[in-house]
């Protein structure tokens, strides 16, 4: 759907898709996010989906920054995007800045996922991922950190490789330690004492250094 709303400095029309709308990834371009989140995924031979990553305000994504083949987008939110072809890109410096910029954001994003992946107990994983989504996605309200959108269970445990039963259950003992809760739109509230919490990799870490 094309929206006639003009932006102040680009100039370029708003493209909108709507809360779990699949979005066209073409390979003569890329797309810039100018409101909503999107996600990024895969999926492996056995079909099951791969979070790859969001793109919030500002991001570039599209299949111009990969080799895979499955490359999926997916609005988790009313998302409006701008479309940006490869001779724009070539021809304004000013821009490809901004697209360098954003795709170091996302290389430390997907480094972040890998660490997340190499993690061995799913607990520690599931924290991890909390820290990182309060960090990309997160808005501040008073002390606490709210994901703007709802990440599902499933989209949690398809990011750390586990089952849906287990990030609900998870969860809900994070939610009896007060460290995370659920708003009246089912939106995820981080607090302050989950971001300070060491997974017990990192606890064992200072451990041994304390004895060594």
């Amino acid at each position: 759907m094309l929206l006639n709303h003009p932006l102040p400095v680009a100039n370029k029309r708003l493209h909108f898709y709507e809360r779990a709308e699949e979005i066209p990834l073409l390979p003569q371009g890329v797309w810039q996010v100018n409101r909503g989140i999107v996600q990024l995924s895969s999926f492996n031979s056995r079909g099951e989906e791969i979070i790859l990553g969001w793109a919030q305000p500002g991001n570039f994504f599209g299949s111009w920054f990969t080799n895979l083949q499955n490359l999926q987008a997916k609005a988790l939110s009313e998302v409006y995007l701008q479309w940006f072809s490869q001779p724009e890109l070539e021809e304004n410096p000013y821009l490809c800045q901004q697209v360098l910029r954003e795709t170091v954001t996302r290389i430390r994003q997907s480094e972040q996922l890998l660490f997340i992946a190499s993690l061995k107990r799913v607990e520690d994983k599931l924290i991890q991922l909390l820290k990182l989504l309060a960090q990309y996605l997160g808005e501040k309200e008073e002390a606490n950190i709210v994901l703007p959108v709802r990440i599902t269970h499933q989209m949690m445990a398809n990011a750390i490789g586990t089952t849906r039963v287990t990030v609900t259950r998870l969860l809900g003992e994070l939610q009896k330690r007060g460290l995370v809760a659920f708003n009246s739109q089912r939106c995820l509230v981080i607090f302050p004492s989950l971001l300070n919490t060491p997974s017990v990799g990192e606890a064992e870490e200072k451990i041994q250094d304390f004895r060594g």
